[in-house]
């Protein structure tokens, strides 16, 4: 009988670690596949799209298509719904978090007066884009991060894009080639 019950025992502590085991496989797979819902892909893809177009804007100088750009990606980004992924409740909590601050700097953006100063609030908000993209595993392009280190007095500055070819938003009369790819953002194959 003390047989029966320690096999029982074992039997059952064996179960409880296949079952955490299964699960956390689960949750891998769920992470390598975040965006697979078509409305976000689509609502993140126009929020790529415009912020490709304010890059552009900022190649180009113009001071009132950057306004337009910044207040078409606040309402992207305020119109992102986590709530269509598999994210669990902090995940999303922090991916809405994020969203919020690209929505702030982008406000940011509108309210600088100076085309430098607008250059600085694009860098960072450049920078949260890039964790977004990282967090949400957006997967229908292929995202370049790239850098030109002699931006900012020598300190760097990055940008994101579509493309490989290297287009400064930062120094587009003195240096518009200066760049470098650092990081692909690809999430596609997973």
């Amino acid at each position: 009988m003390k047989k029966l019950i320690v096999f029982g025992l074992i039997a059952m502590l064996a179960a409880c670690g296949n079952g955490d085991s299964s699960q956390q496989t689960s949750e891998k797979k769920s992470l390598n596949n975040i965006v697979s819902s078509q409305p976000f892909n689509e609502a993140f893809s126009k929020l790529m799209d415009d912020y490709y177009h304010l890059k552009n804007n900022f190649i180009t100088e113009s001071d009132t298509s950057i306004n337009h750009y910044s207040r078409a990606l606040i309402t992207d980004a305020d119109s992102l719904n986590f709530n269509l992924l598999m994210f669990d409740s902090a995940t999303t909590e922090t991916a809405r978090t994020a969203a919020a601050n690209v929505s702030g700097e982008l406000q940011g953006i509108i309210g600088e007066q100076d085309i430098e100063n607008k250059r600085k609030s694009f860098y960072t908000l450049s920078e949260q884009l890039y964790d977004l993209i990282k967090l949400v595993q957006y997967n229908k392009e292929i995202i370049y991060r790239q850098k030109c280190d002699d931006v900012f007095d020598g300190a760097g500055a990055t940008w994101l894009s579509n493309s490989t070819e290297t287009k400064n938003p930062y120094l587009p009369k003195t240096m518009p080639d200066c760049g470098k790819i650092t990081d692909t953002l690809d999430f596609r194959k997973k």
